[in-house]
């Protein structure tokens, strides 16, 4: 286990931590609290550094930036935790909400949390940070014909850790929907080929600087499939649909290994890890892909991190 700095204990009233109010809470009530026994500021005699404490699954309104800089409102569900000390008997948890609460009114998260995991060290007195952040993000999608367009949702992750040197790492999840045709299915066909839904799941580490965008990151790898699905198409699209999902067959194993040659050439992307899933039309089972290329999880393995 790595030697872990004792942090000071947090007895001091939560609105010295703070410059300025908000307007959700009362200073004037954390007054009367601070008067209080600290508990959680007790030493503790075990000797025990802990990798993680915090909270977890905390819903929260967040904005997230678009890939046009514009925010985007998203219901998030928030992991927050930092290193603990030896002689801490706990963390302060209503700190990861205090700080959260204020981040959801005031600022816009783009793809590096490096502020917030500072913010959380400082106000926590901790050794390291680190945050999870699961959202739905949404894209104007048009359909390939008509033009006729819809919002295009998809699953994301946001997650982040800052070391005790103040090392930044960062890995965003993808997952998106696509459709893939089967190149066997075709080939021994005298008409026809079955199709189905697939998933590509991706855990990418975004390189500093951090530049890349939601937009960017999902366009990447959408076109490694078959044929995009829509959330809105006419008989037109349809058409096209089908017929560019036809001249396009790919196993998922096709699939994965293109999206691999993707995340490669993006500039930003220093490591990934990609699944591919299909689930069969015409088999009682799904198919199924994976691989990885210098993909590093937000923190190094001897820190323990739990992945929630």
């Amino acid at each position: 286990m790595p030697t872990v700095t004792s942090a000071p204990h947090l007895t001091e009233p939560i609105e010295s931590i703070y410059e300025t109010g908000m307007s959700s809470f009362s200073l004037d009530s954390f007054n009367v609290f601070s008067t209080l026994p600290d508990v959680q500021g007790y030493t503790d005699q075990r000797d025990v550094a802990l990798n993680q404490a915090g909270v977890r699954q905390v819903n929260m309104p967040l904005q997230v930036r678009q890939g046009n800089h514009d925010p985007q409102p998203v219901q998030a569900k928030v992991t927050l935790s930092v290193g603990l000390a030896a002689a801490d008997k706990g963390t302060h948890m209503s700190r990861f909400i205090i700080l959260l609460e204020q981040w959801s009114k005031t600022h816009v998260f783009s793809m590096n949390p490096a502020v917030l995991l500072k913010e959380l060290k400082q106000y926590l007195g901790a050794p390291t940070a680190y945050l999870k952040i699961d959202f739905r993000y949404f894209m104007d999608k048009a359909a390939p014909v008509s033009g006729m367009s819809a919002r295009m949702a998809y699953d994301c992750t946001l997650e982040g850790s800052l070391d005790a040197h103040d090392q930044l790492r960062v890995n965003a999840g993808l997952a998106i929907a696509c459709a893939t045709l089967c190149p066997c299915s075709k080939e021994i066909s005298d008409y026809g080929a079955h199709n189905q839904r697939a998933e590509i799941r991706a855990r990418i580490n975004l390189a500093d600087p951090i530049t890349l965008s939601w937009d960017e990151l999902i366009t990447a790898l959408e076109e490694t499939s078959s044929c995009p699905v829509y959330p809105l198409i006419k008989r037109s699209d349809e058409k096209y649909i089908t017929e560019k999902a036809y001249n396009n067959p790919k196993f998922v194993e096709d699939v994965i290994r293109d999206a691999t040659l993707s995340l490669r050439q993006c500039q930003g992307v220093s490591g990934f890890r990609l699944e591919v899933e299909a689930l069969e039309s015409i088999h009682a089972h799904n198919a199924w892909a994976a691989h990885a290329e210098n993909f590093v999880p937000v923190t190094g393995a001897e820190h323990g991190i739990w992945h929630p």
